[in-house]
């Protein structure tokens, strides 16, 4: 193993917090909550107690701003516990800092301290039936009507979708503007007009809440625009390499667990009076992940470094997506395929990652447009 240096005694002792907290609290509730669609209310409001959630929240507004180091490490423990239901990773690392960075002092003082304290769940509402990838594409409008915007559209695929209380909203408030007649609202849940279509049955994370969204004529409150108007397209676009980033670091720890929990499998099967492991096709299949999970904690790590140091570019944050949830999609395919039959079976972790990481390449930005981004970028 090579050493991270990223993190000192301080971030391990928060893991060490993370991770026995998700073994007592989420873990054993987790096949319920597969069976309920969602997670309970309650391990939001235990992980706010414990800090866990938008640690990157100034003090003032009842975080303890920290770096984004503590959103990786629980990032980490939530891809190598397998309890994907828990939507933190949205709420931390991409929809709260929204907040933090464009919004108003109005705004912070009334919705950041719930943010933390896990009273108040967030969504981020992107993609619309008629646009995934393509932002510009948004039909969602919202239009200036004295003291309210006028909202009206369609969300689709919303992570937190059934449970948030606060989403934000990209809409066009100049259709004819292009990406500079795109706007970000904070919207309650609440607002008359604004209703939650059924919860999302989906090939994997089936504990996470994911809904379609509507908006009739919803009378938006002027002081809930984030940012400024006809700059949402940029919010998006520099937020992006940290929300790619999170995405990567739950990859690379899913892979490094899956990867660990096979070994140990094929060390204990037996096969042919021997066990799996002994066999070369084995370990030449895990010694090849091996590599590559190495290598991609690595570039991971070193990504890392630079969203610290705010030098993480678009074109580095999509090739550090692409790669890592490619692999990931990818050792969970050779490591079922190594679990035999057994792989298949819902009860064994690998069945579940197989599932839970196909949508890994399309989250973030599908990994097709990964790949534009990165040859836009060589072809200059």
């Amino acid at each position: 193993m090579i050493p991270r240096h990223l993190y000192d005694s301080d971030h391990e002792m928060f893991r060490g917090s993370v991770r026995k907290f998700l073994e007592t609290e989420a873990m054993p509730h987790h096949e319920q909550w597969e069976n309920d669609g969602m997670v309970s209310d309650e391990i939001w409001l235990k992980a706010g107690e414990q800090g866990f959630l938008c640690p990157m929240v100034p003090e003032e507004y009842g975080g303890v701003d920290t770096d984004f180091l503590y959103n990786c490490i629980v990032n980490e423990e939530i891809a190598r516990s397998g309890c994907t239901g828990l939507g933190w990773t949205l709420h931390n690392d991409i929809s709260v800092p929204y907040i933090v960075r464009y919004g108003s002092d109005y705004q912070k003082q009334a919705y950041l301290p719930r943010c933390v304290s896990g009273e108040l769940i967030t969504a981020i509402a992107m993609t619309e039936p008629g646009a995934g990838s393509d932002l510009q594409g948004t039909k969602t409008t919202a239009v200036l009507d004295g003291d309210h915007y006028i909202l009206n559209g369609s969300k689709t695929f919303i992570t937190n979708g059934q449970k948030a209380g606060l989403v934000i909203v990209v809409a066009k408030t100049d259709p004819s503007a292009g990406s500079k007649g795109i706007s970000l609202f904070l919207v309650e849940a609440d607002l008359p007009g604004f209703s939650k279509g059924k919860n999302l049955n989906k090939l994997g994370l089936k504990a996470q809440d994911t809904s379609e969204l509507f908006f009739q004529d919803v009378k938006v409150p002027k002081e809930n625009l984030l940012g400024e108007e006809g700059r949402g397209f940029i919010y998006l676009m520099q937020d992006l390499p940290q929300e790619r980033l999170s995405i990567a670091v739950g990859a690379v720890a899913n892979s490094q667990a899956i990867l660990e929990a096979t070994v140990t499998y094929t060390k204990e099967r037996k096969a042919f009076g021997t066990s799996v492991a002994s066999f070369q096709n084995t370990q030449f299949k895990l010694a090849e992940l091996a590599a590559e999970v190495t290598s991609a904690e690595v570039f991971c790590d070193r990504c890392t470094e630079l969203l610290l140091e705010d030098k993480l570019d678009s074109v580095t944050a999509s090739k550090l997506k692409l790669l890592t949830t490619d692999l990931q999609c990818r050792v969970a395919d050779e490591c079922l395929q190594l679990h035999g039959g057994w792989g298949y079976m819902w009860e064994y972790p690998v069945c579940r990652a197989f599932a839970d990481s196909r949508v890994q390449r399309i989250y973030g930005g599908s990994n097709e447009i990964m790949k534009l981004i990165i040859a836009r970028d060589l072809m200059k």
